[in-house]
């Protein structure tokens, strides 16, 4: 169930490129974020390990609230990392839901019909 939201966001990504020509650059940018979230991720991880300095959890929520989350589903099921915490997986889910919204409501705002 944890990669329902990847597969969600795929579909939704495939028909605003194909029925809306959406730029490529929006792609790029989830793919930059993500990996950027993912590396956040392992960093935390090992320092959880280490007993060390960690990243804050707001800023893990905030990467993936601007895109980096598909990078954090990720990163939360091959790392087993913050899949226990229950306190942070309700608030990460919102950040998902929310993310996918606002990508569908200005995916359709600003939807250019594709080229026949």
């Amino acid at each position: 169930m944890p990669y329902l939201a990847l597969v969600v966001f795929l579909v939704l990504y495939l028909f605003a490129s194909l029925a809306w020509s959406m730029s490529q650059i929006v792609g790029a940018a989830y793919l930059v974020i993500s990996l950027t979230c993912f590396v956040a991720y392992a960093m935390d991880k090992s320092a959880a390990r280490a007993s060390s300095w960690r990243t804050p959890e707001a800023t893990l929520l905030l990467l993936g609230l601007i895109g980096g989350w598909p990078g954090a589903v990720l990163a939360q099921q091959w790392l087993r990392h913050k899949t226990s915490k229950h306190s942070f997986q309700w608030k990460f889910q919102a950040t998902v839901a929310l993310n996918l919204g606002m990508f569908a409501w200005l995916a359709y705002r600003f939807a250019q019909p594709a080229a026949s």
